[in-house]
């Protein structure tokens, strides 16, 4: 599962305002950022990089902008409640991109090495300078009374007592909506999640993976991957600096989803193994890795993608590889294929994205519990779809970057009780170096950012029997 290419419904954000005189850029850069993704539905990792090239910002400036966007994202919740208790009026009556500026404010003053100081002063000069009336005094009598404490102390005045409200307290101190917590803590019990939830608030490294038959990982910068074979760490700088990057032989994937495209191209079939499907492959990462998998054994690949940009972002990561058969915008729950043609299918399905939260922060505050029936019931027939696709003896692997019970558990054990043509195998073999991976169903594995830096993927493999 990917995001969007940009904005909402794929469209490009708004246009961008450049740097104004007397105004710091690498804030005013970071403002319009965050109004991008609040007015727009823009994804941070795909609007940020044009801004900072818009700015013309690079190297340090870069990395502070950057920093200054994801942080206050992640830790808006937090700050919120913060300045609820700073401000005389429910936030609700705070003018938008006043408090996008207020947000930023209270980043730097409670979680970065930003001078008091500087931290108020650049924040009212931003407001200032977005030409609202009035609103400079009152940011800097707001920012004033936030920089009177540090983190620990607010949290400790606004949140409740942990051993009263659980889960009130939580959501405030790790910044997460109230219904995020209460299905995270389902996930992975009560005594992992403070652990899950402040994993999630961690910046995420940036992850290469070289892929076999184009790329080795010694071409690559950075530590390898403790789990995958293909991936490497990227210590700092542009990874499209890389210069198997720039030439498509390398990419930018999180190891969890290399780990799933593994185990897709490691469960063993009953028969030829020649036709391989990725049947939600947008936005192609694991579908270039699967590909270059395949072309190692003579087997080929087709990516499908419902929508019709996001199947041009699968060409673009699939552009001069080995091992594709096709690349086709279809509904995955109507795949224009004949049944049983293919002898493996992955499906990692569009998701509530919560095992992804370090890489999109922005989507603690998009989803909605609401959402959850009408995903759950559209992975259920995307995996059904799956096992139509699939022939007796092939396999199935469906994935999620989510937790959820009811998206993992759930959508299996519902598609189980629903066809008597598959059944459930133990994936366990499939990804032997990772330790202490149980998923919540035996024989299913779960990912975890803080016991494997990952994101929180869900890998279960099923078998086409009937």
């Amino acid at each position: 599962m990917g995001e969007p290419a940009a904005g909402r419904g794929g469209t490009r954000p708004g246009r961008i305002v450049g740097p104004r005189p007397g105004v710091d850029p690498v804030r005013l850069a970071a403002l319009e950022t965050l109004k991008a993704v609040r007015v727009d539905d823009a994804y941070t990792n795909l609007v940020l990089p044009s801004v900072l090239r818009q700015f013309d910002l690079h190297g340090r400036d870069a990395a502070f902008a950057t920093e200054l966007v994801s942080g206050t994202i992640r830790h808006r919740g937090t700050y919120d409640a913060v300045l609820a208790a700073c401000v005389d009026r429910p936030l609700s009556k705070v003018e938008a991109k006043v408090l996008d500026a207020l947000r930023l404010g209270c980043h730097q003053l409670l979680s970065m090495r930003v001078p008091a100081h500087a931290a108020i002063s650049t924040t009212v000069d931003l407001v200032r300078a977005k030409g609202t009336s009035g609103a400079g005094g009152f940011t800097n009598a707001v920012l004033r009374r936030v920089a009177r404490q540090d983190l620990t102390a607010w949290i400790a005045e606004v949140a409740p007592d942990p051993a009263v409200a659980p889960t009130r307290y939580a959501s405030i101190a790790y910044s997460h909506p109230r219904w995020v917590v209460d299905e995270l803590r389902s996930a992975v019990g009560a005594e992992q999640l403070e652990a899950l939830l402040a994993a999630d608030n961690e910046a995420p490294r940036v992850t290469l993976v070289a892929r076999p038959g184009r790329a080795t990982r010694a071409e690559l910068p950075g530590e390898p991957t403790p789990y995958s074979p293909f991936g490497t760490i990227l210590a700092g700088g542009d990874p499209g600096e890389v210069p198997a990057v720039a030439e498509g032989r390398a990419g930018v994937q999180d190891e969890g989803s290399q780990l799933v495209a593994l185990a897709a191209a490691r469960a063993e079939v009953e028969g030829r193994d020649e036709r391989w499907l990725d049947l939600c492959a947008g936005p192609g990462g694991k579908a270039a890795l699967l590909a270059a998998l395949a072309a190692e054994r003579g087997a080929l690949v087709v990516a499908n993608e419902r929508q019709e940009h996001r199947a041009g972002l699968v060409r673009r990561a699939l552009r001069g590889a080995d091992g594709v058969a096709g690349i086709v915008a279809g509904d995955g729950t109507v795949p224009p294929y004949r049944p049983a043609c293919f002898d493996r299918v992955l499906v990692d399905a569009p998701c509530t994205g919560l095992g992804a939260l370090r890489r999109r922060p922005e989507a603690r505050w998009r989803r909605r519990a609401d959402d959850l029936l009408g995903l759950v019931l559209l992975q259920r027939r995307l995996v059904s779809a799956a096992v139509d696709l699939v022939r007796p003896g092939g396999v199935v692997l469906y994935a999620t970057c989510s937790p959820v019970l009811s998206e993992t558990r759930g959508v299996v054990g519902s598609v189980l009780e629903s066809r008597h043509d598959v059944r459930l195998e133990d994936a366990t073999p499939l990804l032997p170096e990772v330790p202490d991976c149980a998923g919540p169903v035996p024989g299913t594995l779960q990912l975890w950012p803080h016991r494997h830096g990952t994101d929180a993927m869900f890998l279960a493999l099923l078998r086409r029997t009937g």
